[in-house]
């Protein structure tokens, strides 16, 4: 992201009160390069049917791509806290004629989504917001269908001045070892993104 323009984000995002501005934090100035979603997506090898839940899903910049994964049989409940997003997520997806997409309102506690139905939890730069994380994800294993995994990439605030003044991070070691007080284990441990670790676990 140009300085300037991360400059112009961070101003806006002080003063939450447009969607338009929360929308650039979310989504930034030339994101692919650096998130490659199609790479992510890929990597995660959603089959066609698939329900995912795209926790933390704000303008839902991975809802479309998830969305694409799943096919017209599969399902993605996209899951934020923040009513003003998913406003604009529905609006978004009805201008793009997106029909497979469920918008939820979650609780900071409970991520609302339906008890042992979903193949994949999947979230993006979001797992620093949850509190309580251990007993987050501990319960959020009712949610999971057998085999069900959970893919979680974050900042982990070695690289970029942005995420480090910011706070938008959480070390590596950090969320293995919450995800493993929480009863996961890793099912891999990706390096395809240079600025996030990106981890897929499995409920023990």
């Amino acid at each position: 992201m140009r300085s300037s323009t991360l400059l112009a984000c961070v101003l806006l995002v002080a003063l939450p009160s447009c969607s338009a501005w929360k929308r650039c934090a979310y989504e930034g100035a030339g994101r692919d390069d650096w998130q490659q979603p199609d790479d992510v997506v890929a990597a995660l090898g959603i089959q066609p049917g698939s329900q995912v839940a795209d926790l933390g899903s704000g303008s839902g910049y991975f809802t479309l791509h998830l969305a694409r994964a799943v096919g017209p049989e599969g399902r993605v409940y996209a899951v934020d806290v923040d009513e003003e997003m998913n406003e604009y997520l529905r609006e978004r997806l009805a201008d793009e004629g997106v029909e497979n997409v469920e918008v939820v309102l979650g609780e900071y506690a409970d991520p609302k989504l339906p008890d042992g139905e979903i193949d994949l939890v999947f979230t993006s730069n979001t797992y620093h917001h949850i509190e309580e994380r251990p007993d987050y994800f501990r319960n959020l294993k009712r949610d999971l269908a057998p085999g069900g995994r959970v893919a979680v990439i974050e900042f982990d605030g070695s690289k970029g001045l942005f995420v480090r003044l910011m706070g938008h991070s959480t070390g590596k070691q950090l969320i293995l070892s919450e995800m493993q007080q929480a009863g996961y284990s890793v099912s891999e441990d990706l390096s395809l993104l240079e600025r996030q670790s990106f981890i897929v676990f499995a409920p023990q």
